[in-house]
């Protein structure tokens, strides 16, 4: 079971991704940026991202590091949530597009390798609610 505190004054979409083709989690909290401004401020006040957390974009073909003060993995999936490619530890200052991507999966650096995660695997997002 998976519980999410909720703040009443936050409206940040949090999921739960996993890997079903290595079962594995690739983040218990990856806030959704679906709109214009959660798409503009991305991780850009973030210092780092803890383990479990991420960021989930879409629709998204690509993204970049410009402003960024940490490297992070990146996911990209289609519409059918297969992974299509991934930048491991994709440093700032970088541009990273997948013109068959509907969905971006920002990670702590290393987590993609360390969940065996690969292009061809198998997502699965599941909405938490809302969190801080």
């Amino acid at each position: 079971m998976i519980i999410v505190i909720q703040d009443p004054s936050s409206t940040s979409t949090l999921y739960h991704v996993e890997n079903r083709t290595r079962d594995a989690v690739l983040a218990t909290s990856a806030v959704l940026a679906s709109d214009s401004k959660t798409r503009r401020q991305g991780l850009l006040k973030h210092g780092r991202l803890d383990a479990g957390e991420g960021m989930l974009i879409t629709p998204c073909e690509a993204i970049h590091t410009f402003g960024m003060k940490f490297p992070i993995d990146v996911v990209f999936a289609g519409k059918d949530r297969k992974v299509r490619k991934i930048r491991h530890s994709m440093p700032r200052g970088r541009i990273a597009f997948c013109l068959s991507a509907d969905i971006v999966l920002e990670l702590p650096a290393g987590t993609a390798h360390s969940t065996g995660t690969c292009p061809g695997d198998q997502l699965e997002l599941r909405k938490l609610g809302t969190g801080t």
